[in-house]
């Protein structure tokens, strides 16, 4: 069977980013399938490209049964809203082009964020016959319509009517969190299947501490508070350098933040305004990286913008720092906090509330014994409930019955 995937946010493990579609890929290959994969050589999280020069198409084999078109996307991702739409539309169209020459296909696969993939994915899958599966990985657009990101109405009501087109249209949609289940299916959407996010246990299996940071950044000693992820406006890291500002009296607390987004230059310039010598700023690491950089941490956080939309997301990086067994500091509501307090894994704190996120980070300062049993517990839940392997393997029926194997 060879299945084609249209993501314009697709990450490898050497690129920074979310790997779920990566792993996916590969547990597909290894059960005698093939996967080919066009994504943008411009990266979603730092809107960098490996290339100075942008090409039409760049192929590439990451490994045996794995194709990856990187097609043209306009580059300046994160100049603008305008130009993040241009980019967004810019890819649609590319990824529409090149995957109507991939040959030999049994189903097409989209998935949301950026909807307008998804059109891309829905059209290949009619004109070549064959079936179209359709992932939702965030609610998009009333995620950016809620946030403020989407403001203009034509802009708007065009991405409702292509939202519900697409969830009728598709033969079958998956989520990722069981929050968006009654989303969906209230927009039109008939045959829906929860395939979560999770993470890859093995990955971060006795993973050593990342010395060189250590090292680099003289935190030896140190009581490590880590935010891992996207610096955007939805994540309300505000509220971790508030919470930083009330513990800069402690010299043996430090805050890293390890990622990149467009947010990421206000957060440094209100840092150094706030003389925050508590807090640092890292690049963005590869995947194959990020299980060195979660172990090097105390406490690790989730944060979202207090969004009643937002309690129905099961966030990438809840997933990974359950599975490098770090306690976790919750600033998100809803589904994910069922996740992290049945795990016994972590500490809820109101999204937007500063004060009750320095009081939590506190508690857990002063209690290492616990931090070290809200770790393992979080492990051992992930490896019973979330190993990505097992997810994967719902992923795998799910397709064959699409395409008629038995």
């Amino acid at each position: 069977m060879h299945i084609l995937i249209i993501h314009q946010a697709f990450a490898a493990l050497d690129e920074a980013g979310g790997t779920r579609h990566y792993e996916l890929s590969q547990y597909l290959v290894s059960k005698g399938h093939r996967v080919t994969i066009i994504a943008s050589p411009v990266s979603y999280l730092t809107g960098k490209s490996k290339n100075k020069k942008i090409k039409w198409i760049e192929k590439s084999f990451p490994e045996p049964g794995i194709t990856l078109l990187r097609t043209y996307t306009y580059p300046a991702l994160h100049r603008s809203f305008v130009h993040r739409v241009i980019s967004f539309f810019s890819f649609m169209i590319s990824s529409f082009l090149v995957g109507l020459n991939v040959r030999h296909i049994d189903l097409v696969w989209g998935t949301s964020p950026p909807i307008f993939q998804g059109f891309s994915a829905w059209l290949i899958s009619a004109i070549k016959r064959r079936p179209f599966l359709f992932e939702v990985r965030d609610l998009w657009p009333a995620f950016a319509i809620s946030v403020g990101v989407l403001k203009n109405p034509i802009l708007i009501n065009a991405s409702l009517w292509l939202e519900k087109f697409l969830y009728r249209k598709a033969d079958r949609i998956i989520v990722n969190s069981p929050g968006y289940i009654q989303h969906v299916t209230d927009k039109g959407a008939k045959k829906v299947e929860l395939i979560p996010n999770g993470a890859d246990p093995a990955m971060f299996q006795n993973s050593d501490s990342n010395g060189s940071l250590f090292q680099t950044y003289g935190l030896n000693g140190k009581f490590i508070v880590l935010y891992a992820g996207a610096h955007g406006l939805s994540n309300d890291l505000d509220v971790i350098l508030n919470a930083a500002n009330l513990l800069k009296g402690n010299n043996e607390i430090v805050f890293l933040f390890v990622g990149d987004g467009k947010e990421k230059g206000h957060l440094q310039q209100k840092a150094e305004a706030m003389q925050l010598g508590n807090v640092i700023f890292i690049p963005a690491v590869a995947k194959m990286e990020m299980p060195g950089v979660l172990q090097s941490a105390n406490i690790c956080i989730a944060i979202l913008k207090p969004l009643d939309l937002y309690k129905t997301t099961y966030p990438n990086k809840v997933f990974d720092y359950l599975a490098a067994s770090r306690p976790i500091v919750l600033a998100i509501d809803g589904e994910i906090r069922k996740v992290v307090e049945e795990a016994g894994a972590g500490i809820f704190v109101t999204p937007g509330n500063h004060q009750e996120m320095t009081e939590a980070i506190m508690f857990l300062f002063n209690d290492r014994e616990l931090c070290l049993r809200m770790g393992s517990s979080g492990r051992k839940y992930i490896e019973t409930h979330f190993d990505r392997k097992k997810l994967a393997e719902q992923l795998v029926i799910l397709i064959e019955k699409m395409v008629n194997i038995e």
